[in-house]
């Protein structure tokens, strides 16, 4: 096959550099017709996330979710909170992959939340809901290397769930911004 001469070369870079930028303004023209609307730019969903006080449940996994929330809903506390959000958080360990000896190998650490939110105006929860989230990881031999992974897995359990309720309550919020 032969080579096309350098100028052309340049021609061809030229047309596959602006594809995509050309691609960007077809699907912002296409969706701009479509009437999408980003979740988080419909009024009232980020001040009003911002504006609910979690109330943090009893033990480590309710304190971690709390801590999520508040980083998740941008939560102000300086300002006066319009929201409260209850929460009530189980939490199980089920052995999984049983050795001959009958020791697991791997647990399967499940977090459910239960969640209230209550107008603080009116003190009538607005919207209630209950998330789940479960993580596995390797039961270790050493006792450090134990507490390690599932303090790990109780981590990347509750971030999970803080953003099911943060997705949930932004979805409410919005919803409830149309009407």
């Amino acid at each position: 096959m032969r080579t096309p001469p350098p100028s052309r070369r340049k021609e061809t870079r030229r047309v596959w550099t602006c594809a995509p930028l050309a691609f960007l303004a077809l699907a912002a023209v296409s969706l701009a017709g479509c009437g999408f609307t980003p979740l988080y730019a419909a009024p009232g969903v980020s001040p009003g996330l911002a504006a609910i006080d979690v109330v943090a449940p009893q033990g480590r996994v309710g304190f971690l979710v709390r801590e999520d929330l508040d980083d998740a809903l941008g939560h102000d506390k300086t300002a006066t909170p319009s929201w409260r959000l209850d929460m009530a958080v189980t939490q199980t360990r089920d052995p999984r992959g049983l050795t001959i000896t009958d020791v697991a190998e791997r647990y399967v650490l499940g977090v459910r939340v239960k969640y209230a939110l209550t107008d603080l105006s009116t003190g009538k929860v607005a919207h209630s809901g209950e998330v789940a989230s479960h993580v596995s990881y390797d039961a270790a031999d050493a006792p450090y290397a134990g507490i390690a992974a599932r303090q790990d897995s109780q981590e990347r359990a509750a971030s999970d769930a803080a953003r099911q309720i943060q997705l949930d309550l932004a979805a409410w919020m919005a919803a409830r911004a149309k009407r």
